[in-house]
């Protein structure tokens, strides 16, 4: 097991940005995502990197833009290192396995999120007020239980900070009447045929979210997907409405945080040894449950 990947420096490459998790270069005519090992939660980076993270995150995102290109369109042109252009490719030993070449696309500045079943804020919010998102639902649902039809819940994107969830009628003030349609009916749909899918391969997907973009006046879907990331992933084996299932996903990491007199502003805590190693084999699970795959 490596010591993980915090940061990228590659020469010749001109960097766009670093997001929570991935470092964007410009290379003219796409982009060139690469998934280091960080990893954010309440939405701050911790300084302990998960190793291999960014390796899982690119490999199931694979998987899924693959699985659902029938459904919507994605940014990917290659994860083939060898095939990138050569001023990416003499940077193959870090590259490998945890980048894409992508086309760009002018980013919907949207977080689309699907959600199945009561967990997270949405469960908090329900408790106060019998709400998810200023949607209400039906008295006397429990904790992780699954809702009577998926929700689509927006928020706004947020470079640093917390996104903030808004209407559907804000979100089409913001990216159109006939996009914020179409992101509905997309988020939906992916989400049922993904966790259809999932199911079948014993894992829930609780919730998640997606991005997508414009090419040519066309909606893709972009960064990542269904990854534990961007999604909550529930064990079917154990699940149980009424009981918070165990996870796949960064929850554990969330969880631990939740322990420590920590006010989650920058800078993060480190993690210990203990939750580092669970949360990898938490991530690689996840894998090689809905992928069959492992790590090379």
């Amino acid at each position: 097991m490596s010591d993980g990947l915090t940061e990228t420096h590659l020469e010749g490459l001109k960097l766009l940005k670093r997001g929570k998790v991935r470092d964007i270069y410009d290379l003219g005519e796409a982009l060139l995502i690469v998934a280091t090992d960080r990893i954010s939660a309440f939405d701050v980076v911790m300084p302990t990197p998960i190793p291999d993270k960014g390796k899982v995150l690119t490999k199931l995102s694979l998987f899924w833009f693959e699985f659902l290109k029938d459904v919507v369109g994605n940014h990917l042109i290659t994860a083939d290192v060898g095939r990138m252009p050569p001023e990416a490719a003499v940077h193959a030993k870090i590259l490998s396995g945890r980048s894409m070449l992508v086309r760009k696309a002018s980013v919907l500045p949207i977080e689309c999120v699907a959600r199945g079943y009561l967990a997270g804020s949405g469960w908090k919010e329900y408790r106060e007020k019998g709400s998810v998102c200023g949607m209400k639902l039906p008295a006397g649902l429990g904790l992780a239980e699954k809702l009577p039809e998926v929700l689509f819940t927006p928020a706004t994107k947020a470079e640093t900070g917390h996104d903030e969830n808004i209407s559907p009628s804000r979100m089409a003030e913001i990216v159109g009447g006939e996009n914020a349609r179409r992101l509905r009916e997309l988020t939906v749909g992916l989400y049922r045929q993904a966790a259809e899918y999932a199911l079948s391969r014993g894992i829930i997907i609780c919730d998640t979210k997606f991005e997508f973009g414009l090419v040519d006046g066309r909606i893709i879907l972009v960064d990542e997907a269904l990854t534990p990331d961007s999604s909550r992933f529930w064990p079917a084996e154990s699940y149980r409405a009424g009981a918070s299932p165990p996870s796949f996903d960064k929850q554990f990491v969330r969880d631990y945080l939740e322990t420590l007199d920590w006010d989650k502003t920058p800078p993060g805590p480190e993690l210990p040894g203990d939750v580092v190693r669970k949360t990898r084999r938490k991530y690689l699970a996840a894998l090689e449950l809905i992928a069959g795959a492992k790590l090379d």
